[in-house]
């Protein structure tokens, strides 16, 4: 492993002098570990840091620690391309999935370039120096950074507050209210009667988890969200395993993964109808005994919003025992000892769980500015999904809303390393900065294409995205492949300098 080159500059971030490294990475959960792999492996001459706001990495996978808590994507296309997943489990669990990106920190040797408890506030780009000075919060104090190139893989929701409406009523409730975000520690749900709010991954993670030691748990839901199950363990990958080499049995689970999503989306996507038949004709099975088509009919068509995975059909099977079950409708008002909906239906709860969903906060909330103007992000355009117009020497990660988030962070981290070996090429071919430049007869569309609750919520605060390629997102990783890592960096709406 290569020696990590030394910042340019005293490495006390609270002694006023100011840091530089060629890249900046911002977080430390999958894509930055990714990300930081990928650069360092690319180029281990080039100094770099990463910088994370908590104190510990894993991202997401560090932060939820409600129970139960797990990916819903399988881990062979959730799981790096470089690096194979080796764990039984498909849908793995949060401890299982940060010990992997934890494992791959420490295998490429990122692990001792990342800074922790370090907010960054806010970044300025000057064409005259081609850097950017990063404003940062450690512990509450403030530092500098500078760098040639940023790369912000901090996610799209806030860390610090999940997003929580208010209910009415819920002043008068004498239970326990509890967010998924923030999850006590100290928190006893066995014995109890427990709510969860919401028809989301989370719900349905949490319910058949705690229903296993509460009294009862119901899933109170507004709207109902589509629901698919998968087996827990994919016999095939271990099958593979046994006859192939790690990584030629990865790449080969992996490949049909993502062949598999792709046709289900596509032909969901196409034929809604029919799709929305065969999940109804699934679900009826599991629960022959419950109304499915109130409770597991959604008012939107298949994959307008991401489909829920559960393990093994662990939620169904709850449901059928009789120790979690399902309630649709709007909540009327919340009483001492629980809650009554629309209707008159009043449901008992000693502990209220509200998996309500995220709040949205583009680019870590990071204000920009180039060259001394504020850079205001709706008034930008996204290129290829990865980088915005006007901001030289800067790229993001966020993936896939309709597969696995780690397949576009992928590409996004190989395309980012193209970016650095032009910048920094040898023989005369590097470069000081590269910025896109926006195309004003490019038809603006909304950043993202997605009926979540978190993204409507929040779309006008972010960038666009254009009607046409480059300026487009297709949400399909095959074209991506085409679109991103076949591209050319002599793009026209790339100018280098």
């Amino acid at each position: 492993m290569a020696q990590t080159p030394a910042p340019r500059s005293t490495p006390d971030a609270h002694d006023g002098h100011v840091e530089h490294v060629d890249v900046l990475v911002l977080g430390a959960g999958l894509s930055g570990i990714g990300a930081a792999a990928r650069l360092t492996t690319d180029h281990p001459g080039l100094s770099l840091l990463v910088l994370e706001s908590r104190e510990r990495l894993g991202g997401t996978w560090d932060l939820f620690r409600y129970p139960g808590v797990r990916s819903d994507s399988d881990m062979f296309t959730l799981g790096y391309r470089f690096k194979p997943w080796l764990g039984e489990k498909a849908l793995a669990d949060g401890d299982a999935i940060r010990s992997y990106v934890e494992e791959t920190a420490a295998e490429y040797g990122v692990t001792e370039r990342i800074r922790y408890r370090h907010q960054v506030v806010s970044a300025a780009w000057s064409s005259a120096d081609a850097r950017w000075t990063v404003d940062v919060l450690v512990d509450g104090e403030p530092a500098t950074y500078t760098c040639g190139f940023l790369y912000c893989c901090s996610g799209y929701y806030d860390y610090a507050e999940g997003y929580r409406p208010t209910f009415p009523g819920e002043e008068q409730y004498e239970g326990t209210f509890v967010h998924p975000q923030h999850w006590p520690e100290d928190l006893e749900h066995a014995g109890k009667k427990v709510v969860v709010i919401g028809s989301g991954a989370t719900a349905i993670t949490l319910v058949p988890s705690m229903a296993r030691e509460a009294e009862h748990v119901t899933m109170l839901q507004r709207t109902p969200t589509y629901v698919i199950s998968i087996p827990a363990r994919d016999q095939f990958s271990l099958a593979l395993r046994k006859v192939l080499p790690e990584m030629t049995a990865y790449q080969v689970v992996r490949w049909r993964n993502v062949l598999r999503q792709m046709a289900f989306f596509n032909l969901s996507q196409a034929f809604p109808g029919p799709a929305r038949a065969i999940v109804r004709r699934y679900t009826k099975k599991q629960l022959p005994d419950i109304d499915v088509d109130t409770h597991f009919n959604p008012p939107y068509d298949p994959w307008d919003q991401r489909f829920c995975v559960v393990p093994d059909a662990d939620l169904y099977r709850v449901l059928r025992s009789g120790d979690a079950s399902i309630a649709t409708g709007s909540i009327e008002t919340f009483t001492p000892t629980g809650v009554r909906l629309v209707g008159g239906e009043e449901i008992e709860a000693d502990i209220v769980v509200t998996a309500t969903g995220l709040n949205l906060l583009a680019f870590g909330g990071i204000s920009f500015s180039v060259d001394g103007a504020d850079v205001k992000l709706p008034e930008t355009m996204s290129y290829r999904g990865l980088m915005l117009s006007g901001l030289p020497n800067f790229a993001y990660t966020i993936g896939y809303t309709n597969s696995s988030w780690t397949l576009k962070a992928d590409l996004v981290a190989e395309f980012v390393s193209r970016l650095l070996g032009r910048l920094h090429g040898g023989s005369g071919e590097g470069r000081a900065q590269v910025v896109v430049e926006r195309d004003p007869a490019v038809r603006e569309e909304p950043f993202m294409d997605f009926e979540a609750g978190y993204v409507l919520r929040s779309i006008d605060q972010l960038p666009k995205q254009g009607a046409v390629t480059p300026w487009k997102l297709k949400q399909n990783y095959v074209h991506d492949i085409r679109a991103i890592r076949g591209s050319d960096l002599d793009d026209e709406a790339l100018r280098w300098s």
